[in-house]
């Protein structure tokens, strides 16, 4: 005896159990979270280059923001990107650290008048050092 098959559920006439196929979307990383690991990478890259420190500071703060939305927004049905608004967090704590301390660094150095005149001692010694009179060979 057979039955007719159905799109959705087969059934198993000796044990009464059916199979469903069920139609899933695919899930959708979040834009908060890959952001957030794009500012985080950027903040730490420009916080490493010393110079940049100010921009790695505001990308750090945006990269903390996003990462929490990011945290927030993975934790719904159908969106992923928990790991990666984790990793943008972190990454992002870090570049923010790092600049704060590079900050502290540069404020105490600067506030230390012995520090300075150091410095300047050092840059007069180099200016010393340079020859007065470049040759440069012409072609």
């Amino acid at each position: 005896m057979s039955r007719p098959i159905d799109n959705d559920r087969t059934r198993d006439a000796g044990f009464g159990r059916y199979e469903e196929r069920v139609v899933t979307k695919p899930a959708h990383t979040s834009a908060a979270a890959a952001f957030a690991l794009a500012f985080g990478v950027a903040a730490l890259l420009c916080v490493l280059t010393v110079i940049l420190s100010p921009v790695g500071l505001v990308l750090s703060i945006f990269g903390l923001i996003l990462g929490i939305i990011g945290i927030r927004a993975g934790k719904k049905l159908g969106i992923t990107g928990k790991g990666v608004a984790i990793a943008g967090v972190v990454l992002s704590a870090l570049a923010l650290i790092i600049s704060i301390a590079f900050a502290a660094g540069a404020v105490t150095v600067l506030n230390n008048d012995g520090a300075v005149d150091r410095i300047e001692q050092q840059l007069d010694k180099m200016r010393d050092k340079l020859p007065d009179k470049v040759e440069v060979p012409q072609p």
